[in-house]
């Protein structure tokens, strides 16, 4: 028999960032269900220790919007547009296989699209989180010209998330891209600045602004590796942390 969890959780409201990209798995484009069960259950097991849950998705898995605006000449704002929909597609994917898992979730938009999502309101979305109920944030800031990133950022201050958990497929930050870099650096803690001085590709300068102005705290972590969420909650050492 399994012990019984004694570790109570480091954090008590967290705001998940979750790239596209993470959703597709080896795919290569689209959702891959295994990957979105499996984070669907990880997000069970936080929810369950009392842990309150707010997630952001970006859409990169099947739109990005600054891509095809360099790539094919589209309009920057409706290919923005057209990635806010793909955000809303991720959300709801994981809200299935959230609701399937048992966890009452609720999607929320930063765009009208009532029929499949409530509106994005601060206070509604604060209130779902103490009924214990994850929520799943849709369609970035709702704005062209900024990423879920930034939404992320923005979320996590407006619903007073204690950290912002950014769910890579890497196991931190590195000096450079430690996939092309071999010898790349691996960065245990580092400062809001030193990630905009030395240009690291954690999250866009607006985001970490943001967090850095505001003190919100920033761990990236390998989220492929199963149990990490839950460690990170636990407050075990993973992944890489950024603050002031």
């Amino acid at each position: 028999m399994p012990e019984p969890q004694t570790t109570p959780p480091k954090y008590r409201r967290v705001l998940l960032k979750l790239s596209g990209e993470l959703l597709m798995g080896a795919r290569g484009f689209g959702i891959d269900p295994g990957v979105v069960s499996g984070l669907a259950e990880e997000i069970r097991e936080i929810r369950d220790l009392g842990v309150e849950v707010a997630c952001v998705i970006g859409g990169g898995n099947i739109f990005r919007g600054l891509s095809a605006g360099v790539t094919t000449g589209m309009d920057r704002v409706t290919a923005d547009h057209m990635g806010m929909l793909a955000t809303v597609m991720n959300s709801l994917a994981l809200q299935d296989r959230l609701e399937r898992a048992g966890v009452h979730t609720r999607v929320m938009s930063a765009i009208e699209i009532r029929q499949v999502a409530e509106p994005y309101l601060r206070r509604r979305a604060v209130r779902h989180l103490e009924k214990g109920r994850v929520i799943i944030i849709a369609a970035g800031t709702g704005n062209p010209f900024f990423t879920t990133d930034t939404a992320a950022a923005l979320r996590a201050m407006e619903v007073k998330a204690e950290i912002i958990l950014k769910a890579t497929r890497v196991d931190g930050i590195y000096s450079s891209d430690p996939e092309k870099v071999p010898d790349a650096v691996r960065f245990d803690e580092i400062t809001y600045l030193e990630v905009l001085e030395k240009g690291l590709q954690v999250m866009d300068s607006t985001a970490i602004s943001l967090c850095m102005d505001n003190h919100v705290p920033i761990i990236v972590f390998n989220s492929t590796v199963r149990g990490n969420i839950r460690r990170v909650i636990l407050g075990e050492k993973i992944g890489s942390l950024v603050r002031g």
